[in-house]
């Protein structure tokens, strides 16, 4: 559970005194004792990884053997999803602060190459919904959502890049095979289909989707995949209300208003085929499977986690 600051880690450990294992060893020490996993050797990074879908992805990625590099925008739950990989066996670093932070990405990025040594998995998940009709929705609004879902991202992904390039140099220069990455973007059915009231998440959640499309196109001579997964109704902080509809969360300072009106959620269930809607472990699972090795051949798709609804 080690960072990269000198003289210490992000998460308040000392520098190891001499006789002790420092961050590398003690890491190194655990990769080699625990089961052989699908994703050994590989550092996923992870925002939005405090709470809800983004904390079951962590704990996947960390099951199949992944170094994961934990982000929420709060230190505490950062920490303490790092703390409980590290529990489960697996080895994680947190590095919490806000994705719409323009330095931000940088820091995220040498953190899992400071601390793991390089970048093999990133996962997009991180942001909030922020709803209104168009003609009440503020400058405010769009632009943060805008900020989150698709900015963020972009910032993510254009920082992995020359860590990704070098690395893959490096193993053509020394003769070795190309590791597949993997990108993955978290999308919507609001950004497939559209969704009333959500006009900022729903086109930012649509943009992501041109993104992907475009980076599997860019990257592919890096033998990286770049996919999106699309969710539907998933029970999270976000989603679910009082019957009153004061859920809030607090962004920046701002309490925003969270959550679907109960009636109006049991009436979309009734839509879903399967009935009834996703937990976050499923949802997360499906960002799993496109981190593995079985969809190496798989890029430039939208999985669509809805439990068969689609728009």
């Amino acid at each position: 559970m080690c960072g990269a600051d000198r003289g210490g880690d992000r998460l308040g450990h000392p520098a190891a005194a001499d006789g002790q294992l420092g961050c590398a060893e003690e890491n190194d020490v655990k990769e080699r004792t625990r089961p052989m996993g699908k994703l050994d050797g590989r550092t996923a990074l992870v925002t939005g990884a405090g709470r809800g879908i983004g904390r079951e992805i962590a704990f996947k990625l960390a099951a199949d053997g992944a170094r994961v590099v934990v982000n929420d925008l709060d230190h505490e739950p950062a920490l303490e999803v790092a703390k409980e990989v590290e529990a489960r066996g697996g080895v994680a670093a947190a590095c919490a602060g806000s994705v719409t932070d323009p330095a931000f990405a940088q820091r995220f990025v040498d953190t899992a190459v400071d601390t793991f040594g390089g970048v093999d998995i990133i996962v997009n998940n991180a942001g909030y919904t922020w709803d209104s009709v168009i003609q009440k929705m503020t400058d405010e609004q769009w632009e943060a959502i805008i900020d989150v879902h698709l900015t963020a991202p972009f910032r993510i992904l254009r920082a992995a890049q020359p860590v990704i390039a070098a690395a893959v140099r490096k193993a053509k220069e020394a003769g070795e095979p190309v590791l597949c990455r993997k990108v993955v973007n978290v999308s919507s059915l609001a950004g497939t289909g559209g969704n009333a009231g959500q006009v900022n998440y729903s086109t930012a959640k649509a943009g992501i989707l041109g993104m992907t499309k475009t980076l599997a196109k860019e990257w592919g001579r890096y033998n990286v995949t770049v996919n999106a997964v699309a969710f539907g109704f998933i029970r999270t902080r976000l989603t679910d209300a009082s019957a009153g509809g004061d859920s809030t969360i607090t962004v920046a300072g701002r309490d925003i208003k969270v959550g679907v009106n109960p009636q109006l959620l049991a009436a979309a269930e009734q839509m879903i085929p399967l009935g009834r809607t996703g937990t976050p472990a499923e949802a997360a699972g499906a960002v799993s499977l496109l981190c593995l090795p079985e969809s190496d051949y798989v890029s430039g798709q939208t999985v669509v986690c809805g439990g068969g609804m689609t728009l």
